[in-house]
């Protein structure tokens, strides 16, 4: 961020001292890149906030829509694609609405996809299976974690893979299968000890009890 900053102020000199009016232009799409990442940066410690406090910032949606604009902008696909799955986390977790998050969800994923961002791909799969649990569909629930588990599973994303097993483990206990759902907490538990996730540790446990006492917990709390 510094060194755009410092860049754009090269760039000012250049425009004024030696007349490359060009210069400007540039400078303003060095700093439309800045001013997204900032907000997205910004937005995301927002919505960590809210997880703590469950308590809703009416800037968090305003600070993803303004990077989500200004990747657009500059043509930055996989800026749009991450901007486009936090504004789909802040419909799905902060305001409990599936019916706007999951088209939102939906696009952010096809832009990731077409830029190779498995991360964010694995995200928005992620969220999209939670949307499909609270609907009552399991299969295509099943589908969208288990696809999310292999692509962080790819990439090394330990502590992911393990929250999605969760997830996992939640279904597979809505289908009847109970003792294949607690073998499946059982790899999530190690997964997240030996990545030392002791977040989702401590998630692997509540769903083992609550799984024990056959109620559910409620899903799409958080964006892991």
């Amino acid at each position: 961020m510094d060194e755009r900053i410092e860049r754009a102020r090269v760039l000012y000199e250049r425009a004024v001292f030696d007349g490359d009016a060009t210069a400007l232009e540039t400078a303003d799409r060095e700093l439309d890149a800045a001013e997204a990442d900032l907000a997205l940066a910004r937005g995301r410690i927002v919505h960590g906030r809210f997880l703590d406090q469950r308590r809703e910032d009416p800037g968090e949606l305003a600070l993803f829509e303004r990077a989500a604009r200004l990747y657009r902008a500059l043509g930055d696909v996989r800026g749009e694609g991450e901007s486009l799955f936090w504004i789909g986390i802040f419909h799905q977790v902060v305001r409990q609405d599936n019916g706007t998050a999951v088209p939102v969800l939906e696009r952010s994923h096809e832009l990731a996809a077409q830029t190779g961002d498995k991360l964010t791909m694995s995200y928005a799969l992620r969220h999209l299976g939670f949307a499909e649990h609270v609907a009552g569909r399991l299969g295509p629930a099943r589908e969208r974690l288990e696809e999310s588990a292999r692509l962080r599973r790819e990439l090394g994303f330990l502590p992911g893979v393990a929250a999605n097993l969760i997830g996992l483990a939640y279904i597979t206990d809505a289908e009847g299968r109970r003792d294949e759902a607690l073998r499946v907490l059982d790899e999530a538990a190690e997964l997240a000890e030996a990545s030392g996730a002791h977040g989702i540790l401590r998630a692997v446990k509540e769903a083992a009890q609550e799984i024990g006492r056959e109620t559910l917990l409620e899903f799409g709390t958080d964006p892991a």
